[in-house]
């Protein structure tokens, strides 16, 4: 596969090393990027949404601890798509990880049937 597979983790991430351990077995190559200290640009994340087909609210850490401190389940129906890149920007801890970014698509969480798919596996 000739295409560059980028895997944003966030190195304590329980779930995260599990789906690294999966791609090392899976024998793909890739590019691992820590999501706290290289957190993903609001261009990134556009692009990135756009390649999903998901809803942009699967690309937020509806389960971490920076995201209830927000209040942001009460916040996130009155920004915009723009305001929602940019916030997810501000900090990778909002963002759901571990992130599976091909040149086709871009799939947050670990689900290991949609990244065989994906990957063609």
């Amino acid at each position: 596969m000739a295409d560059t597979v980028l895997f944003l983790e966030y190195p304590k991430c329980s779930t995260c090393q599990k789906a690294k351990k999966w791609l090392d077995a899976q024998g793909v190559t890739y590019t691992a990027r820590d999501i706290v200290t290289d957190n993903p640009t609001a261009d990134e994340l556009r692009q990135w949404h756009e390649r999903s087909g998901l809803p942009l609210k699967r690309f937020f850490n509806t389960s971490g601890i920076l995201y209830r401190e927000m209040e942001l389940s009460k916040k996130l129906p009155d920004l915009s798509e723009e305001e929602q890149y940019a916030l997810l920007a501000t900090n990778g801890m909002l963002v759901k990880r571990p992130l599976l970014v091909t040149a086709a698509t871009a799939i947050p969480g670990f689900k290991e049937a949609a990244w065989e798919e994906a990957l063609g596996r």
